[in-house]
């Protein structure tokens, strides 16, 4: 919060609290990208996964860097060629003011659910960490987060997100060497002996690769896609990018945060099968293996050291977001009114909002939470598709775009229906998405012609 006050002084337009005047260094500008997609659900559940299984999911993690390095290819440029605030400008340049509108609300929309049941989930995590009530926690979180976001902007956000990454990857080294130094008689020899039982395997190319979440086709392949549409499209990602001095350095930084993710996996994944070899495979409740690790066995010290962690991964996503949304908000929507206090009321508005979506669910509502976190692969692959026709040099009816996106809406709960693994559902809704909106234009084409 003091360092929220010390940057609100250099805020002096809406584009310094959005962009700091687009001169943040690449490397913070990495950092709080990895900050900001690092919930509190992936500091607690990926070490969960290499003590159930293996270590699959650095499968998804290579997929990241390669979609990364297209966003960095492909969307970049467009981005800074035009000096843009939001990236749905891009849209609202190519097909008007309207689908501007529409895609910002399709983001908007996603992003208040998604990470308001996410903050929800971080409550439950705190809780079983700390024993405070799950509103209580939410509350705390809530308001903190709210006054330094407030305050100091995006400025403040990514510095304090560059030292919240810090901490947690801390949280993950202490961890590490804790555990090398109390598992019995030899940690790297039981570690070995784990290896030996394939409990460290990455690759899987068994199953078929549609439906088993651990196959590499799928995990790589969507993977790569579901991150060029999250760090493409997302605007919550994408405005650290558009905060750097020049494109280089967003893709220093867009590319950079892919590699720092997969080694952030790494470490989280050798944590979960330290600590399987810790507590010898012992049954424990999903998703609370590396909590019930902090809470149990470390000394206090360590303990404040990694609920530190717990809570700064929670807090570098929520404010992101807060940010974000007020950002999108004020370029798409309200446009020439921007300023200061706007945009700091906008901020207001939507951090109250994200904290009653959270405060109106409880944890039992767990069909409800899973469709939030899951919400984003149901409408990324219409808005990557959106985005994709907007770099053809092709005019499209508002209908034609509308019809492709409602059917990939459609596609990917068809998909989740029949059971196809989540990895697919962006690059199946990116697919159809064009293919219906490429098609609906061509017949509409057709008709004038024969009317004519």
């Amino acid at each position: 919060m003091g360092y929220g006050i010390r940057q609100s002084f250099r805020n002096r337009t809406a584009s310094d609290y959005f962009l700091g005047n687009r001169s943040l260094p690449w490397l913070a500008a990495m950092f709080s990208i990895v900050a900001t997609e690092t919930s509190v659900l992936t500091f607690v559940s990926v070490p969960g996964l290499a003590y159930r299984d293996d270590w699959f999911f650095l499968q998804l993690a290579l997929g990241y860097i390669l979609g990364r390095i297209l966003v960095g290819i492909l969307l970049l440029p467009k981005y800074f060629e035009r000096g843009i605030g939001s990236i749905y400008e891009v849209v609202g340049e190519r097909f008007g003011a309207g689908m501007q509108k529409s895609a910002s609300a399709v983001f908007l929309t996603t992003r208040i659910l998604a990470d308001g049941v996410r903050f929800l989930a971080t409550g439950v995590v705190v809780h079983v960490v700390t024993g405070w009530p799950i509103w209580t926690a939410v509350c705390i979180i809530g308001g903190v987060t709210l006054l330094y976001s407030l305050l100091g902007g995006i400025r403040t956000i990514v510095w304090v997100d560059s030292f919240q990454f810090v901490l947690y990857l801390a949280g993950a080294l202490i961890s590490i060497y804790y555990l090398m130094s109390h598992i019995q008689p030899d940690a790297w020899d039981a570690f070995r002996q784990i290896a030996a039982a394939g409990k460290t395997r990455i690759f899987h190319f068994d199953g078929i690769f549609l439906f088993d979440v651990r196959s590499a086709p799928g995990a790589i392949l969507g993977g790569m896609i579901l991150s060029l549409a999250s760090h493409g499209v997302d605007h919550m990602m994408v405005q650290r990018a558009l905060a750097c001095r020049d494109l280089q350095s967003a893709r220093r930084a867009m590319i950079g945060s892919g590699i720092f993710v997969f080694i952030q996996f790494l470490l989280f994944l050798f944590v979960g099968s330290l600590i399987y070899i810790y507590f010898r495979g012992a049954a424990m409740e999903t998703d609370r293996e590396f909590a019930t690790f902090i809470v149990r066995e470390l000394p206090v010290g360590l303990k404040g050291l990694l609920l530190a962690g717990v809570l700064g991964a929670a807090m570098s996503t929520l404010s992101s977001s807060i940010n974000s949304l007020a950002s999108s908000f004020m370029t798409d929507w309200w446009k020439k009114r921007s300023s200061i206090r706007m945009s700091q009321a906008a901020s207001l508005v939507f951090a109250v909002v994200v904290t009653s979506v959270a405060l109106f669910f409880d944890e039992s509502d767990r069909a409800v939470v899973m469709v939030g976190l899951e919400i984003a692969s149901f409408t990324y692959g219409g808005l990557l598709g959106l985005f994709l026709l907007a770099r053809r040099n092709k005019k499209y009816h508002t209908s034609s775009l509308a019809a492709g996106f409602a059917a990939s809406v459609v596609a990917v709960f068809a998909l989740k229906y029949v059971g196809v693994t989540w990895t697919w559902f962006v690059a199946f809704g990116t697919a159809v998405n064009l293919i219906v909106a490429m098609s609906v234009e061509r017949i509409y084409r057709i008709e004038v012609k024969r009317r004519m």
